[in-house]
């Protein structure tokens, strides 16, 4: 008989090789990317995510292309206190479409835009090594702050093919009413 342990060795074994096999969309368009997308879904099973999912709200991040081919990703929400987070990075291309890495507090990032319909919704899926330690970022982005119900499908079976625990699936509740002022979110109360 298997021990826990080694059950569970198998299951975290399991779930990298999955992370790997996650293939960028086959005909990406950069270009297509760019624009304001929101933050509707986020799906880890890293501990920083469990402890603070329950508090975490949606967010925006404004895609840019760059000339050289690169992504330049600038991700702004509401922390709980009420004050302004803000993050920036310049995602690399890689020699395959759809592909970039970034390193972000010495994680060295894997990012793969894997499904998209660029109007509507797009996956991405990140791998982060830190310290020979790898965990996986499934993320579910709306041009607008709703989904169809398939794509959020789309979502929960990209997360749980990366070894993602359905706990650690989440889909991220609305700000408030909120506009976008120099990159960061004003709360106005309901009229």
């Amino acid at each position: 008989a298997m021990t826990p342990l080694l059950a569970l060795l198998g299951a975290a074994l399991c779930s990298l090789t999955a992370s790997a096999e996650v293939v960028p969309l086959a005909d990406f368009d950069l270009q297509a990317m760019a624009g304001k997308w929101y933050l509707i879904g986020f799906a880890t099973n890293a501990q920083w995510f469990v402890t603070r999912k329950a508090t975490m709200k949606m967010g925006t991040a404004m895609l840019t292309p760059t000339a050289e081919g690169d992504l330049d990703l600038s991700y702004s929400s509401l922390s709980s206190d009420g004050s302004c987070w803000r993050k920036n990075n310049v995602a690399k291309k890689t020699d395959v479409p759809g592909q970039f890495t970034y390193v972000c507090q010495r994680n060295v990032n894997d990012m793969r835009v894997v499904d998209a319909k660029y109007d509507e919704y797009a996956l991405v899926h990140t791998t982060k090594k830190k310290n020979g330690e790898i965990s996986t970022v499934t993320k579910l982005y709306g041009r607008g702050e709703e989904v169809g119900a398939n794509v959020m499908e789309k979502f929960r079976q990209l997360a749980s093919e990366a070894g993602t625990l359905p706990e650690n699936i989440v889909f991220l509740p609305k700000n408030g009413n909120f506009h976008v002022a120099a990159g960061c979110f004003f709360l106005y109360p309901d009229k």
